[in-house]
């Protein structure tokens, strides 16, 4: 049956590869040509890093729950919109510290 595609082949056997997989093995080039060595954390820094995730995980919800009690006490749309930049702003400065700190864990500082 000649145009059934019996004859044609793949150029390679190997399923296709997703958008994140090809993005990640741009970054690991890009990390070899500028002479980034990638590491697998110990188990101390594992450990290191789980505990940082849950203390800030805690933070986080600790100020979720503030944030909701005040949002409850609060009518004023202002003073509502105010207190949501405060809790967002709050919320970014921990994100961003818990991820500092999981950085200096893998690097071993």
């Amino acid at each position: 049956m000649a145009g059934c595609g019996d004859n044609q082949t793949m150029p390679h056997d190997r399923p296709l590869k997703s958008a994140y997989e090809l993005a990640m093995e741009r970054f690991r080039k890009s990390d070899a040509e500028a002479g980034v060595e990638h590491r697998p954390p110990t188990e101390a820094q594992k450990a290191a890093i789980a505990e940082a995730r849950n203390f800030y995980e805690a933070k986080l919800a600790e100020l979720e729950v503030l944030h909701q009690g005040r949002m409850r006490t609060t009518a004023d749309p202002a003073e509502r919109a105010e207190r949501e930049q405060e809790y967002r702003r709050d919320r970014e400065r921990l994100n961003t510290e818990r991820d500092a700190k999981i950085g200096r864990i893998r690097r071993g500082d």
